[in-house]
């Protein structure tokens, strides 16, 4: 079995030799060539089921396209390869690509009202925009939000969907997925792995049953392409893909081609961002002015997760949040006055980002269960560690 590395360079590019080709052809088509009435109707028949096209009759970009394929083809075998390098059978596993990571979550959870199981069973915190579908019911959903040990308490018999996110946005807390799943019993789990990547974590091997990324965070990597992904199994996949089919979200063919081009580095940019993170998070906790460094393995709960038999993070990742002491006032002016670093949302990016969670990301969250306004987030990219200290150095000494 090929490590995870040769994995990513090379999954979904498997025939450009045979093409002539080394780098992976763009195809803008929005429409294809017919062969016949039967194979274009069988295609449209399978793509409305959720089976994709049917020979070489795509029809029309809408159902799907070759560059979407591919990277469809490589986010699988990324996000299985811990379970295939063990001997599994992962035949039955797919991605579904979408032009958002919220149309990606969204049509997981219209295919559990489609399923005549609205209930989702979610656990806070989450991505704030996720948060707000699931408090909205805007999707038909009814949402009942709960702590990761009492689940299964929660659990009745319209529930048709745990959801959680782990490490968390944007506090970073960990859930464990072993024991979610047991918990879950029969029902499906969602795990949002966007601050992970499939690089430091695999949900799929414990039992998950859809892992979903905002692909514009570390998958796409550059902060100039936006998309989304599911990876699931079985009938779910047909579920989801045949809903994309009907409604539309379907990634771009260019994006698809950042995309699995940007999986092709994923790996050395999580590591070398992590590495840089934990000498950011080492000064941070020295610091008289913040009261609070959040950062997986940095908590008792977290650890269990991180080390030993069975761990499922195999890092801590590149996401880093702490708390000001100085409240609201403190954080505001960190986010507003660094100056190589970036004030903006969004993560996963080759450069480091910095943003206040509670006037952005998460604004549109119940003030309840909002993060707390002295937090703020960063997203660590690929500078040298001590150019990003001596930034934050400067704008915290100001606060």
């Amino acid at each position: 079995m090929k490590h995870f590395n040769t994995i990513a360079v090379h999954a979904g590019r498997e025939d450009l030799t045979a093409l002539g080709v080394h780098s992976v052809p763009i195809d803008l088509s929005t429409t294809y060539p017919i062969t016949s009435l039967e194979a274009g109707g069988a295609t449209m028949d399978s793509a409305l089921a959720g089976r994709g096209h049917v020979g070489n009759d795509r029809v029309y970009r809408r159902i799907t396209s070759p560059n979407v394929e591919r990277f469809e083809v490589a986010m699988t075998a990324l996000e299985t390869s811990r379970m295939a390098a063990q001997g599994a059978d992962v035949s039955q596993y797919g991605a579904i690509g979408f032009a958002s990571g919220m149309a990606a979550i969204t049509a997981v959870l219209q295919s559990r009202v489609l399923a005549e199981l609205p209930h989702v069973v979610a656990v806070r915190p989450i991505y704030g925009t996720s948060d707000h579908v699931l408090e909205t019911s805007v999707m038909g959903t009814q949402v009942t939000w709960t702590d990761a040990e009492a689940i299964k308490d929660a659990i009745t018999p319209q529930t048709g969907l745990i959801y959680i996110e782990t490490p968390a946005n944007p506090t970073l807390q960990l859930v464990n997925l072993h024991q979610v799943v047991l918990a879950a019993g029969d029902i499906p789990v969602l795990v949002d792995n966007t601050f992970a990547t499939p690089v430091l974590q695999q949900p799929l091997e414990h039992g998950v049953t859809f892992v979903v990324h905002s692909a514009t965070k570390y998958i796409g990597g550059h902060g100039d392409a936006m998309g989304g992904v599911v990876v699931t199994h079985g009938e779910y996949v047909h579920a989801v893909r045949g809903l994309r089919a009907a409604t539309g979200g379907l990634m771009d063919p260019f994006t698809a081609y950042l995309m699995q081009r940007g999986l092709t580095t994923l790996s050395v940019r999580v590591k070398a961002a992590q590495e840089t993170a934990g000498e950011i998070v080492s000064w941070l906790t020295k610091q008289k002015k913040i009261s609070n460094v959040y950062y997986p393995g940095l908590g008792d709960s977290d650890k269990d997760n991180l080390v030993g038999p069975g761990r499922q993070m195999t890092g801590p990742g590149a996401m880093v949040s702490f708390e000001m002491a100085g409240g609201f006032e403190a954080a505001a002016h960190v986010a507003q006055h660094v100056k190589l670093i970036t004030h903006a949302v969004s993560l996963g990016g080759i450069d480091t980002l910095i943003e206040h969670p509670a006037s952005f990301t998460h604004r549109m969250v119940d003030p309840d269960a909002r993060t707390h306004a002295a937090v703020l987030r960063i997203s660590v990219g690929l500078e040298h560690h001590e150019d990003l200290i001596a930034d934050l150095e400067q704008a915290i000494a100001g606060a």
